[in-house]
């Protein structure tokens, strides 16, 4: 069962970094966000209300960070999405704490959409 309250917001900004290290510094001095690490290749930060992640395992994305919504149904939201003819660009994958998918928006933004069932 997903996270209640949650469903079709946007939950999560992801950042493809090439320097986690460098990173946490650069936004944690600036902004005094708060940092928690998952491995060598991803670290959560939180700003107080909303959080996000830094990560090396994908190359550094030009046009910005990954936003990612939550589904409390992640089939039934990619259905909606392709529904609604969408591109799904990277399929339904697990990862440590639940599942996503991307997808391309109407006007080439990619986003996810994930779920922690």
């Amino acid at each position: 069962m997903g996270i209640r309250g949650k469903d079709r917001q946007i939950d999560n900004v992801e950042f493809n970094v090439s320097d986690i290290a460098r990173s946490k510094a650069f936004y944690g001095s600036v902004f005094g966000w708060s940092f928690v690490d998952y491995g060598p290749t991803y670290t959560e930060f939180s700003d107080g209300r909303l959080t996000g992640g830094f990560t090396t395992g994908e190359p550094v994305r030009p046009g910005g960070p990954l936003i990612i919504l939550y589904a409390d149904d992640l089939e039934a939201t990619q259905l909606r999405l392709k529904a609604a003819e969408a591109t799904i660009s990277r399929e339904v994958f697990a990862f440590p704490g639940g599942r996503r998918f991307h997808f391309i928006d109407p006007d080439g933004y990619e986003l996810a959409v994930w779920s922690a069932s």
